[in-house]
């Protein structure tokens, strides 16, 4: 594993897991060494040595049941020959009782075989010891005072340096095993402390080398002291972006070095967004200045809409009302028509009766008030037309002469109808005459009817472009007050674009307060 590519808690890590590891190795080694000893002093204690003491136990209760046998022996009062056999008895339970102590404490605690050969040689001694004490007490309470001493300083000795010689060698025995074992706990001793020794050297050694290996990657790693980096972070939060001086010079991939990047890369940043909120400044303050003028121009232009509007509405209502005249006109021309063809139709018959008009004369004289009063009233009509003809203006120019032509034939018409009844009147006698005026009539009837039916045809021509025309002109009222709408609603989005400009500009100023607050150095924009 290539350590330079790690990171500073791994190396950590392994360093402080290597370490405690060794330390946890050095105190295992440390506890099974402790538990070790104290299994070997243990045994020591209640083995080797509580054999030893309690070997000396019996030694000791056997020489004190020698003296009391002794003094028994040599004491020449009764009384103080059963005392001492008491003591004597006390004491020789003593040393039964010990050394079966001593055989409880060998069978629990165990022995090595030559151990227990030398104990077992002691105890048999001893047992021997006991029965020739015995023999030599028997002796004396038979009263064989003599023969009592005699074996006592015979037998008794011998079996006592038997017993002495056989204690001493099992105690030289526990003694030298005792030795053993003081000799190899110290041994164990000095191996393990050595041991100990060594794996904390190695571990101080190791802790020595990590420990200056991490200072170093750290400093590296950092560029500089954490006080340092901690002015420059500093420096950079408040706002200073001016590159500073250093002395030494900065490792690459430090974090020194990359602050001191990322203080320039912000500077220039810094730098564009100062140059770029200047242009939005500006740039707001001239749509701002644009909406304004466009919100005036734009009213403006709703308000000249609005009017047109209205005039249009009104012109609407004029041709309606000039189409709802012209409609009457033709009505009135249609209703001529007939009553000049009607009237065609009687001068027809008057022409094929002629030999009645004497007696028809005032029958004629009335169908003559007749005409003269339909062309007065066609005069009437083509008087109103040719008004309604100067009020439609261009479109009606066509319409003012007919209507002239009216006007003049109903006057024609009104003049020869007075002609007529004059001559009807005057020449009642002359029927003749009045034959071919009567004719004459009827062609000018004919003529009449004809120009009649022309005039109603142009007034149908009239009254369907006059339609038209309120189509046409209620069409572009529509398209008006659709434009009228558009225009309101091109208004209040120029007002709205007008408030977003000015919070736009608000913001590009609140923007250039904020980017004032950082501080560039002298070289930079």
């Amino acid at each position: 594993m290539n350590l330079k590519n790690t990171t500073i808690r791994v190396r950590l890590s392994v360093t402080f897991g290597v370490l405690s590891a060794i330390l946890a190795l050095v105190s295992g080694m440390a506890i099974m060494n402790l538990y070790k000893d104290k299994e070997m002093f243990t045994n020591y204690v209640n083995g080797t040595y509580a054999l030893q003491v309690q070997a000396y136990e019996v030694r000791h209760a056997t020489e004190e049941r020698a003296i009391m046998l002794r003094d028994m022996i040599n004491s020449t009062d009764k009384k103080d020959k059963t005392e001492e056999l008491n003591r004597f008895e006390e004491e020789d339970g003593k040393v039964s009782e010990r050394t079966q102590t001593l055989l409880d404490m060998v069978n629990e605690f165990g022995m090595d075989p030559q151990g227990r050969d030398l104990l077992d040689k002691m105890i048999a001694d001893e047992k021997h010891y006991t029965a020739v004490t015995r023999e030599v007490l028997a002796l004396d309470q038979q009263g064989r005072h003599e023969e009592a001493i005699a074996k006592m300083m015979d037998a008794e000795y011998a079996a006592s340096d038997a017993y002495i010689m056989s204690f001493r060698a099992s105690r030289d025995h526990g003694t030298e095993t005792g030795n053993q074992l003081i000799q190899e706990f110290n041994s164990n001793f000095e191996r393990q402390s050595n041991i100990i020794l060594v794996f904390a050297l190695l571990a101080l050694t190791l802790a020595i080398a990590s420990g200056v290996m991490i200072i170093r990657n750290l400093t590296r790693a950092l560029g500089a002291e954490p006080a340092q980096l901690k002015e420059v972070a500093e420096r950079v939060a408040s706002g200073d972006l001016s590159p500073s001086c250093e002395t030494h010079p900065v490792p690459d991939g430090s974090v020194l070095s990359t602050l001191k990047a990322m203080q320039m890369n912000l500077a220039d940043i810094v730098g564009t967004v100062r140059n770029n909120s200047d242009s939005i400044v500006t740039g707001t303050m001239q749509i701002t200045s644009g909406n304004a003028d466009l919100s005036q121009r734009t009213e403006s232009q709703a308000s000249s809409l609005q009017q047109t509007a209205a005039s249009m509405e009104q012109l609407s209502a004029t041709v309606k009302s000039s189409a709802e005249i012209a409609a009457k006109a033709n009505m009135m021309a249609a209703e001529a028509s007939e009553t000049a063809r009607h009237g065609g139709e009687k001068v027809d018959l008057v022409i094929h009766a002629m030999q009645d008009i004497s007696h028809s004369s005032r029958t004629i004289t009335d169908i003559i008030g007749v005409i003269d009063s339909i062309a007065f009233q066609t005069n009437i009509l083509a008087l109103n037309a040719a008004v309604e003809a100067a009020r439609a203006g261009e479109h009606g120019r066509g319409f003012a002469v007919v209507s002239g032509e009216v006007r003049t034939l109903a006057q024609r018409s009104a003049q020869a109808a007075g002609e007529i009844k004059n001559l009807i009147n005057t020449s009642v006698e002359q029927v003749d005459a009045g034959s071919k005026l009567v004719a004459e009539a009827g062609e000018s009837m004919q003529v009449i009817v004809t120009q009649t039916q022309g005039v109603s045809q142009m007034i149908d021509e009239l009254t369907l472009a006059a339609n038209e025309q309120s189509q046409g002109i209620s069409q572009v009222g529509i398209a008006v007050q659709q434009i009228d709408e558009v225009t309101q609603q091109n208004a209040a989005l120029v007002v709205e674009n007008a408030a977003a400009a000015e919070s736009l500009h608000q913001q590009a100023g609140q923007l250039m307060q904020v980017m004032t607050q950082f501080r560039l150095g002298t070289g930079t924009a």
